[in-house]
């Protein structure tokens, strides 16, 4: 499988994402780039696209999938992109705080540790729906990682609950474009693809 192994702060400042929209809590040392012309409306768009893409830890294929079918579904396309790509499932448990970066949470969900309304799930691209309950495994509850969660305090969004004593949390409402709080124009996208 395919996997960005890019610098995280480094792309982030490259795309003009702030390292806490990625999970990072460091703040980079160098200056921001300095853009000496202006961007073409193509450089905007595709910006904007690697950006999304890049928060989201997707590569083309599948994020091209993603976008093909949140055109088919009603509504516009680039609130439904975006709405689809906040109910994946590794997307949900950074979400819930069980990971601390969407990377760490995929490869929490690739390696097994997490269940769906009690059945086994190790799938991060798997669409979660409302009323899903997604639990930490028994086997997996031990460790330490999931130990010191515990004692946190974690913060959700509001279409999510979380109880830390049982290490679970539920999907009460579906997000919309309004829950997703990192500055994306999800219409460049939108015409990049249309062309």
């Amino acid at each position: 499988m395919a996997k960005n192994r890019q610098p995280v702060l480094r792309r982030a400042r490259t795309l003009g994402i702030e390292p806490g929209f990625m999970g990072v809590d460091k703040k980079s040392k160098r200056n921001p780039i300095q853009r000496r012309r202006k961007q073409s409306e193509y450089g905007v768009q595709l910006n904007e696209k690697q950006k999304v893409k890049f928060a989201y830890g997707l590569l083309e294929k599948q994020f091209r999938n993603l976008f093909d079918k949140a055109e088919k579904r009603p509504g516009n396309t680039g609130a439904n992109l975006l709405i689809m790509l906040e109910r994946r499932f590794d997307n949900v448990v950074y979400r819930m705080g069980f990971a601390a970066t969407r990377r760490e949470a995929r490869q929490l969900v690739s390696h097994g540790h997490f269940t769906v309304n009690g059945k086994k799930a190790n799938i991060p691209s798997m669409e979660l729906n409302e009323g899903d309950v997604i639990a930490v495994k028994a086997k997996s509850q031990s460790s330490p990682k999931f130990k010191q969660l515990r004692d946190m305090i974690i913060t959700t969004p509001k279409w999510v609950t979380i109880d830390t004593d049982k290490l679970e949390g539920k999907i009460i409402a579906l997000p919309t474009r309004e829950d997703i709080d990192m500055p994306i124009a999800e219409h460049n996208i939108v015409e990049l693809y249309s062309k």
